[in-house]
């Protein structure tokens, strides 16, 4: 594997862990045994590792949120579609931990993430599209259904921003992949009073998988 590739691997898996603010070039340098003037060789600054690491977590929702031309969606492709997109979010976890910051910091990536959000809301809206013409929602209005998207986008990315809040400083650093998935739940939920009377109880049954188990909170 390529020097450059090892630092951005080594980055993720470091601001994963720590936390991105509390993780230097130093710190990555020193993870991989390579003096910090090679890391420089390759990278300016932290920023440039940052925004590389945020190009590749864009490619790969882009590549998960893709929808099949011409083609119906059944209660599979919507399961494939939520576990898909949290699996990255898990993959990329330190992004949506520490985001208005960084995004502050940075104008390249905060212009990019707008862009990246437009392109995932169009996404959904076509997802809700191809669920109503596979039966699995009844078919909506336009303004609703991108009021919907935006729901479930909403949802996605602030369901981390939740967790910690509702359990507080016990999982800044022990966040489990079990209890970020649980956010399927909240997705579900907010499409119920749009399933169709066959498909109600197939994803009633997905959605109780996903139930979370928030501290002196009661989940309907």
């Amino acid at each position: 594997m390529k020097t450059r590739d090892r630092i951005l691997l080594s980055a993720l898996e470091l601001f994963n862990e720590r936390g991105e603010r509390n993780v230097t070039t130093n710190h990555i340098a020193a993870h991989l045994g390579i003096s910090p003037g090679n890391l420089y060789y390759h990278f300016r600054n932290k920023s440039d590792i940052i925004y590389e690491i945020f190009l590749e977590y864009e490619k790969l929702v882009d590549y998960y949120l893709e929808v099949p031309e011409g083609q119906p969606l059944g209660l599979e492709h919507l399961t494939f579609y939520l576990e898909s997109v949290f699996d990255g979010l898990w993959s990329y976890r330190f992004f949506h931990r520490d985001l208005e910051f960084l995004l502050d910091s940075d104008v390249r990536l905060r212009e990019d993430y707008r862009e990246f959000t437009n392109r995932c809301l169009v996404a959904i809206n076509r997802i809700f599209d191809g669920l109503a013409e596979g039966g699995v929602i009844k078919p909506q209005p336009e303004e609703l259904r991108s009021a919907m998207s935006l729901n479930v986008w909403l949802v996605v990315t602030n369901w981390m921003a939740f967790l910690k809040t509702a359990h507080g400083s016990e999982l800044t650093n022990s966040l489990s992949l079990r209890q970020l998935k649980q956010g399927i739940y909240q997705v579900l939920t907010l499409e119920l009073p749009y399933l169709t009377p066959a498909f109600r109880e197939p994803v009633m049954r997905i959605r109780e998988k996903y139930r979370p188990d928030l501290p002196e909170t009661r989940v309907a």
